[in-house]
């Protein structure tokens, strides 16, 4: 198991949430992750990764000389985070394929900040090309620890429908 998500090493992973399959997800249910401090190492190492070096993530002299007054955490960083905070929300989804994000970056992510992704299911519909699955749209903001939303977007996730899910006729609606 990865260290990461041992509830005994990681006391914010709550296992006892139910991951849900596509037909057990209800159209308005929101979800809450838990809060993630963004740390020097944590920018310094995405930089490594993705060999994204530049100046504003990685020099604190001339980060001091940009309007964000110090060195701030790449947008994609963010997103990465805000994926991942989402998968260990209190409302989960049995593991699918993402469809794809529309994200936009609204504020600096500095060093120390803490950020948590609040979010919630917008629609809900059957696959019309992979039977038992549906895909989810679920709108989501990722605030700082003073309240302000630094990223926000839409992510577009197919998951399954239970075992034995059978999807009503046309004719069998009320």
């Amino acid at each position: 198991m990865n260290p990461a998500m041992n509830p005994a090493m990681n006391p914010v992973v709550n296992p006892v949430v139910k991951e849900l399959y596509f037909d057990e997800v209800e159209v308005g249910a929101r979800g809450v992750s838990p809060p993630r401090t963004v740390t020097e190492a944590d920018i310094d190492t995405f930089a490594d990764l993705t060999g994204d070096h530049t100046p504003v993530h990685t020099d604190e002299a001339y980060a001091r000389t940009t309007p964000f007054g110090t060195r701030v955490a790449h947008g994609l960083l963010g997103l990465s985070l805000a994926d991942g905070l989402k998968s260990r929300s209190d409302l989960r989804f049995v593991p699918g394929m993402s469809l794809g994000w529309t994200w936009d970056f609204t504020g600096p992510i500095k060093i120390d900040d803490t950020v948590q992704v609040r979010f919630h299911v917008a629609s809900a519909r059957l696959s019309r090309s992979r039977p038992g699955w549906g895909i989810l749209v679920l709108p989501a903001e990722m605030r700082n620890q003073h309240g302000e939303v630094v990223q926000r977007g839409e992510h577009r996730l197919m998951i399954p429908c239970s075992p034995g899910f059978a999807p009503a006729a046309a004719g069998d609606a009320p």
